[in-house]
Order: structure tokens, then sequence, then C-alpha cells
């Protein structure tokens, strides 16, 4: 199971690279370095898969930072009001931009899904909202070398 996302601020290439904006006329130095992108999307791999009518599974993604509107527009949703739990489904339903083939993800894609792929998305969207990647930096306690460690594991079972 892939849980890797690319660093904040790291470059993103091909298709998923947006468009640079012109340069700006400020009169600074021609040698001034250029601004990196900001990453918004982060490529995923589903621990089981969502199974659709077909019996076809997806289980690469891509899930995009969330907005503030993605937050509180779920709020308004009457099967958020009844349940508040639901708010998760309709979150993920909101930010989950591409599944396998699948030509739409919505939240009746998200409430289909098996209970281990929305644990997984529910932790996947709380790593990349909260740092933008999925690596932390730590110290170890012996030797106090400062390191790296990927928070969602690569492997299923790993975290």
């Amino acid at each position: 199971m892939r849980r890797t996302a690319p660093r904040a601020g790291a470059a993103v290439t091909g298709a998923d690279a947006p468009e640079a904006p012109a340069p700006a006329q400020t009169g600074a130095p021609a040698s001034a370095p250029a601004a990196r992108p900001l990453v918004t999307e982060f490529s995923f791999e589903l621990p089981r898969g969502y199974v659709d009518e077909a019996g076809t599974v997806h289980r690469d993604g891509t899930m995009r930072l969330a907005t503030a509107r993605d937050e509180l527009i779920p709020l308004r949703d009457m099967r958020v009001q009844e349940n508040p739990a639901y708010l998760s489904v309709v979150l993920l339903g909101r930010v989950i931009t591409r599944l396998g083939t699948l030509p739409l993800v919505h939240d009746g894609v998200v409430e289909n899904m098996f209970a281990s792929d929305l644990a997984f998305l529910q932790d996947f969207y709380r790593q990349v909202n909260a740092e933008g990647h999925t690596r932390a930096g730590v110290t170890c306690p012996h030797c106090e070398e400062p390191f790296e460690v990927e928070l969602g594991g690569s492997r299923l079972g790993e975290s």
C-alpha cells in the first residue's frame, strides 16, 4: 500500500504540474530563485480497493487539499446533521479527485467503501491537510540524530 505523498513544496511534474504564472516585473535580479509550486494533490493506494457495480476493483487515487468551503458545506448536509459520523464520508467525497477508472468520485462511492479503506482515507486526509505530506522529522532518543519517518507506512499493516 503506497501512502507517500510529495513533500510540501516539492516540484510536481507531468500532467499534475500547475501552469507557472507569468513572471512579475518587479525589478528583482534575474538570478533570484523561482518560487516552488504548491503541491495540492496527493496520490494514494487503498489497502483493499473500492469494488464498483461491475466488480472492478479501484485502488489508485488522488486527493486534493481541502479548502475551508470543503469543511463547511458538509455541515449543512441533512445526513451529517442527523449523524455527525457521516461528515467524513461527505468530506472525502469532495476532496478525492480520482479513484481508479471511475468517471466521478462522490460521497456515494465513499459510503460503499470497505471500513479499512475509509479509515485509511481519513488518516491520509489528516496527514496531507495538516502537514502537506506524510513524513515527520524526529530525533533519535539515544544518539539525538535527526531523521525523517513515514507516518503512514508504505505497506499494509505499517503505521
